[in-house]
C-alpha cells in the first residue's frame, strides 16, 4: 500500500541573523490512508514545523514530500494552495475562528476559497456538520459567545467542510477544561471512520499520544524513537 502523504529525508532550515536554526532534520515518514498519527515533542523540539510540513504550510529546505504519489515539494504557492484548502483540514490550540463571522459562517469559509465546483451546498453540509456535534443551536452566535468546547466544535466541522483526506490536530485540547479535552478527543477519533481521514495529532502530553495507533517522537527536529 502506497503512502498517501510521504516525507524523504525531509529537512528545514531557519536562519535567525546569522545563526542557522534546524527546525528539521532528516525525517523520512510514510502517513498512510485513515491512519492515526500522533507527533509527541517538548516545546522547540520541532514537531509544529514538523506539522506545517506535513500539512504544505511549509515547504522543505531539503529532501520530497508526496502528496497521493505527487511531489509537491517545489508547487508553487497558488497551486500547493488549492490542494491544502481541498485536502487537508486544520484544528488548532487557538481555535482561529473569525469573531465578526457567526459559527455558521466560519464553517462555511473553505469554501469560498475553492477553485473547482462544489458537489454539495455549503450551508446544508454546515448545519449538517454542526447538528452532528450538538451545536446547530448555535449556528447564529458570534465565537465569542459560545463556550470554549463549542468553539472547537465548530472549528472541527470548519476544518471537515472540504472533505479532506487528512485532518492535522495541533493542540487540540491546549485550552480546553479536563472535562471538556478527552471529549474533543474522542469526537475527533470518530472522525477517522465516519468521515475516512487520516487523523494526525501533533501534541505535547504522551497519554495524548498514546492513543494514537502509531507514535512518532520527535527532539531536536529529529525522530528519535518510532512506535513509543
Amino acid at each position: 500500500m502506497k503512502p498517501l502523504i510521504d516525507l524523504r529525508n525531509v529537512s528545514k532550515t531557519y536562519w535567525l541573523g546569522e545563526t542557522e536554526v534546524k527546525a528539521v532534520s532528516g525525517i523520512s515518514l510514510p502517513i498512510y490512508r485513515q491512519e492515526y498519527l500522533s507527533i509527541l515533542g517538548a516545546s522547540g523540539s520541532g514537531k509544529s514545523t514538523l506539522m506545517y510540513l506535513i500539512g504544505l504550510l511549509e515547504i522543505p529546505s531539503r529532501g520530497k514530500i508526496s502528496f497521493n504519489g505527487r511531489d509537491v515539494s517545489k508547487l508553487a504557492d497558488a497551486k500547493l494552495s488549492h490542494l491544502r484548502n481541498g485536502s487537508i483540514g486544520f484544528v488548532f490550540q487557538q481555535f482561529n475562528l473569525i469573531n465578526k463571522f457567526t459559527v455558521l459562517e466560519n464553517v462555511i469559509l473553505p469554501t469560498r476559497y475553492s477553485k473547482t465546483r462544489l458537489k454539495f451546498n455549503p450551508k446544508n453540509k454546515a448545519r449538517q456538520l454542526l447538528k452532528d456535534f450538538g451545536i446547530l443551536d448555535r449556528q447564529d452566535f458570534f465565537p465569542n459567545k459560545i463556550s470554549g468546547g463549542q468553539q472547537q466544535r465548530v472549528a472541527i466541522a470548519r476544518a471537515l467542510i472540504m472533505n479532506p483526506a487528512v485532518l492535522l490536530a495541533d493542540e487540540p485540547t491546549g485550552n480546553l477544561d479536563s472535562k471538556t479535552g478527552p471529549e474533543i478527543l474522542r469526537l475527533i477519533e470518530s472522525l477517522r471512520k465516519k468521515f475516512k481521514t487520516t487523523i494526525i495529532m501533533v501534541t505535547h502530553e504522551k497519554e495524548v499520544a498514546n492513543r494514537a495507533d502509531k507514535k512518532i517522537y520527535i527532539k531536536d527536529g529529529r525522530l528519535v524513537k518510532k512506535y513509543l
